[in-house]
């Protein structure tokens, strides 16, 4: 399968895993850093299992389908981190992106 027909779901990886880098770089500079360590962990998290899952998706790999799972997985556990700092822009972008690439993950794998 070309990569092509998987772009908009590249594209939802791709954009989750930038909201989720550029949310640990701006939890890192909020006034109360050690309140936010499980957000930051968790946004490291997404970003890394959605930018690898980019690319086995790119390739059309057969593993792709256990990634995504996962991938859906922790985007879920990321969105529900960053919601409860939903009142910093950051956070609340962060949680829209790994919500929105959840769904994308959960209906390929169905695919």
């Amino acid at each position: 399968m070309s990569h092509k027909q998987n772009q908009s779901m590249i594209n939802a990886l791709l954009n989750c895993a930038t909201e989720c880098h550029h949310c640990a770089a701006a939890c890192l500079e909020e006034q109360d850093v050690k309140m936010l360590a499980d957000c930051i962990k968790l946004d490291i998290d997404c970003a890394e299992i959605c930018s690898m899952t980019a690319g086995f998706v790119a390739r059309g790999s057969a593993h792709a389908g256990h990634l995504l799972a996962e991938c859906a997985e922790i985007c879920n556990a990321c969105a529900e981190e960053c919601e409860k700092h939903s009142h910093m822009q950051h956070c609340k972008d962060c949680a829209e992106a790994c919500r929105k690439c959840a769904e994308a993950c959960t209906q390929m794998e169905h695919a």
